[in-house]
């Protein structure tokens, strides 16, 4: 083999590359770059005696002498948190939702939970803070279809509306278009009365239709029922749009939304603490 040629300055050899001139050096790595690799060659043979660390093909892998176990690991430490909470969370299976509103301790830890088990569960729907979205109720105001109260709240969330559990909430409008029940001329006329329960008087017309098929479950000034599920007409606030053709389009054949039932998603004491923090949003009666 011919001997390799060196560098006239340093007498360093070559690799035999050269660009433009320049000769690549067959330079010797740093010493203490080498050491260093050495070093992390030594830990990571030890690193795989002593660790779990490689899988063995057959769904299982090394255990490692000292016998970590991340999951091990992440089990004592939530075993940790809910040692610390079971004294809190004793307090909240045996108080109801009005007994924990009133006491400032588990309200404060309530608000805290149920912030986050809503951003979790109930922000996809119903928006952050409960603002509400096309067709999903606003959280925030004063308006509730089921009643305000704490324990309607609860109940709502518990069992669902239209949702596949037996105590649900049910409420259907008839389909007074589509089963023929009403003519187009009085669905036009119960639409105009519908929204002059706000501020205005409405056709004869259409008043006779609203006493003699609505009544009954949105009362006699249109302020709703909440025992029946029944909304309120007459405070401008819309789910499925307030126009003239959007509340016709309700009356001739009504759009039905579904919340499903929390019970068995969600756990006793994170039902309550949800509860406790939509009532809280601003519109809670």
């Amino acid at each position: 083999m011919a001997d390799k040629e060196k560098d006239a300055l340093t007498g360093i050899e070559t690799t035999g590359h050269e660009w433009d001139g320049l000769k690549e050096l067959n330079s010797p790595l740093p010493k203490w770059w080498l050491w260093t690799f050495y070093a992390t060659v030594i830990w990571g043979i030890g690193y795989f005696i002593v660790y779990p660390s490689w899988p063995t093909g057959l769904g299982d892998y090394t255990k490692g002498v000292f016998g970590y176990s991340s999951r091990a690991e992440l089990s004592k430490q939530m075993e940790m948190v809910r040692e610390s909470r079971s004294g809190w969370l004793a307090r909240f299976e045996e108080s109801s939702v009005e007994d924990i509103a009133g006491d400032s301790e588990l309200l404060q830890f309530a608000m805290a939970g149920g912030r986050a088990i809503f951003a979790d569960n109930c922000a996809p729907c119903h928006g952050t803070g409960g603002a509400g979205a096309p067709e999903y109720p606003v959280l925030a105001d004063d308006d509730w279809i089921w009643g305000g109260t704490l324990e309607a709240i609860e109940a709502s969330i518990r069992y669902g509306i239209r949702a596949d559990h037996d105590e649900t909430r049910v409420s259907e409008m008839p389909k007074y278009g589509a089963d023929e029940l009403l003519t187009p001329a009085q669905i036009d006329a119960a639409a105009d009365y519908v929204l002059a329960l706000a501020g205005g008087s409405g056709s004869a017309e259409g008043k006779t239709v609203f006493k003699e098929e609505c009544v009954a479950c949105h009362g006699d000034d249109g302020k709703g029922l909440a025992e029946l599920g029944g909304p309120n007409l007459a405070n401008g606030i819309w789910l499925y749009g307030g126009s003239k053709e959007a509340v016709a389009a309700q009356i001739t054949n009504p759009s039905h939304g579904v919340m499903p039932a929390w019970v068995g998603r969600l756990g006793d004491v994170e039902i309550k603490q949800v509860s406790v923090y939509v009532h809280s949003l601003g519109g809670g009666q």
